[in-house]
C-alpha cells in the first residue's frame, strides 16, 4: 500500500466513526492505539469484500499503531446473526479448522504479518465459567440485545430467536475488554456489535472505544457480495477469472470500487468520475479497474494476458492462444476428478456444482455428471468456467 495519513486512514473507505473521527483523530496523534479486527471462520474463501476490512486493518499498521487481527474461533461456536433471517448452523470443530487452513495464506495478499498480532478469541471465551457470563449479561438488558433489526424482523413474521444469538453481540463485546483496545473496526453491518464492546470496556476497564465502520461492498450482479450468492470474488481467483468477474459489476460500481478496493489516488479517482459523467464510456474505466486490481493480487504480466484473454474468450469467442497445461495420466478417471486438479483453488463441491451447471466440457462437450468417467488425451482443451481454460498434457 501506499503511504498514508490518519486523515485519509480515517475518511477513505469509512462510513463511520463514533463517537466521532475528530476525537480518534486526536487520540492518534498522541499516542500508539490498539485496535483489532475479528474475523468469524465460518467460510474457507476471503473475498474482495473482506479486502475492505483488511486494507483498512493494514492502513493503521502501517502507521505504526498495534494492530490485531482477532481470529473469532470463540465467537464462531455461536455464529453471528448479523444480516440473517435464520438461525446459522452450528459448526463443527472439524469444520471451524478446515476453514482456518489457508485464511493466512489468504490475508497475507493484504496483510504485513510483520507488522499485526494474531489473536484467537477461543483463548478466552472457551475458559469463562458460568459466574463470568452471568456478570457479563448482567451488563446490559434483553431489550438493549432485541434492538437489532434482524431480530425485530423475525419476531414480526413469527420466526424464532434463540437465547445464544442474542448474546453474540455480548461475546464479541468482552473481546475488547480482554484485549483492552482503543478501537474496533468493521463492516456497517457489525456496528451493533461493535457498540456493545463499547460499552463493555467503560463498564470493566473505563476505558473509552472507537468504533470505525467500513461500507458493504455490492458484488458482481449489484446485490451485497456474498459467496452465498455466488456474485462475489476470491483474493486467490485465477487471474482470468477475477478479471472476467470485476468486468461484469454496474458501471454506477467502478468509483466506488476504485475507492475502496485499489490505492488509486482520490484526485485520479474524481477525475474518473467527471469524465463518465461528461459522457465517455464507462467501459474504459471498467477496464482500468479490472486490471488495477488483478495486477494488486498477481501481478502486472497476468493482468495484461488476463486483459487479452478476456477480449478473445468474452468478446471475440475464441480459445486463448496462453493456457496453463495440466498434466495428467492416461488412465481413465471421473470429469470430477480430473477438473478438481485443474482448478486446486477451488474446493470439490464448488467443482462439482460448475459440473452440475454444465459450465465444464472437453472439447466443447459438456459434462454434467460429476462421476462419469472419461479416458483423457493430450492436446485436448478442459473448460472448467466462462473464462477458465486449460489444456491436457498426459504425462510420459
Amino acid at each position: 500500500m501506499q503511504n498514508i495519513t490518519i486523515q485519509e486512514a480515517l475518511t477513505r473507505g469509512v462510513t463511520e466513526i463514533l463517537p466521532s473521527k475528530k476525537s480518534l483523530a486526536e487520540l492518534m496523534e498522541q499516542k500508539k492505539i490498539r485496535l483489532y479486527l475479528g474475523i468469524d471462520p465460518t467460510g474457507s474463501l476471503l473475498t474482495l469484500g473482506h479486502s475492505v476490512l483488511l486494507r483498512k486493518l493494514q492502513q493503521f499498521a502501517d502507521l505504526d499503531h498495534d494492530v490485531i487481527l482477532l481470529i473469532g474461533g470463540g465467537t464462531v461456536k455461536i455464529g453471528d446473526p448479523t444480516g440473517k433471517d435464520s438461525t446459522r448452523p452450528e459448526l463443527t470443530n472439524e469444520v471451524i479448522e478446515e476453514n482456518f487452513k489457508n485464511w493466512q495464506e489468504q490475508a497475507s495478499k493484504i496483510l504485513d504479518f510483520s507488522k499485526i498480532k494474531i489473536m484467537n478469541n477461543a483463548d478466552w471465551l472457551d475458559k469463562l465459567t458460568y459466574v463470568d457470563l452471568i456478570k457479563i449479561m448482567a451488563k446490559t438488558t434483553v431489550q438493549q440485545l432485541m434492538e437489532r433489526d434482524m431480530f425485530q424482523e423475525r419476531v414480526k413474521a413469527g420466526r424464532p430467536v434463540h437465547a445464544h444469538e442474542i448474546i453474540y453481540p455480548l461475546m464479541q463485546g468482552y473481546d475488547s475488554v480482554h484485549m483492552d483496545v482503543d478501537l474496533e473496526i468493521g463492516g456497517t453491518d457489525q456496528t451493533f456489535n461493535m457498540m456493545m464492546g463499547r460499552t463493555l470496556q467503560k463498564a470493566y476497564n473505563n476505558h473509552e472505544k472507537w468504533v470505525l465502520s467500513t461500507p458493504i461492498i455490492n458484488g458482481t450482479d449489484g446485490r451485497k457480495m456474498s459467496k452465498s450468492y455466488g456474485n462475489f470474488v476470491a483474493l486467490t481467483e485465477n487471474p482470468n477469472d477475477m478479471y472476467g468477474k470485476l468486468m461484469r459489476i454496474g458501471d454506477e460500481m467502478i468509483i466506488n470500487y476504485f475507492t475502496v478496493l485499489t490505492d488509486v489516488p482520490m484526485a485520479e479517482i474524481e477525475e474518473m468520475e467527471k469524465a463518465m459523467a461528461a459522457g465517455e464510456n464507462p467501459m474504459t474505466f471498467k477496464k482500468k479497474l479490472a486490471f488495477t486490481i488483478t495486477t494488486m493480487y498477481h501481478d502486472e504480466k497476468l493482468a495484461q494476458t488476463a486483459q487479452e484473454n478476456f477480449k478473445t474468450i468474452s468478446q471475440e469467442k475464441g480459445i486463448p492462444d496462453q493456457k496453463p497445461v495440466h498434466l495428467i495420466s492416461a488412465a481413465s478417471t471421473t470429469i470430477l476428478s480430473l477438473a478438481t486438479g485443474a482448478r486446486k483453488e477451488l474446493s470439490s463441491s464448488d467443482v462439482r456444482r460448475r459440473i452440475e451447471q454444465g459450465a465444464v466440457s472437453i472439447d466443447s462437450q459438456k459434462y454434467t455428471d460429476p462421476n462419469q468417467e472419461i479416458t483423457p488425451k493430450s492436446g485436448s482443451i478442459l473448460k472448467t468456467g466462462k473464462r477458465d481454460f486449460h489444456e491436457l498434457k498426459v504425462e510420459d
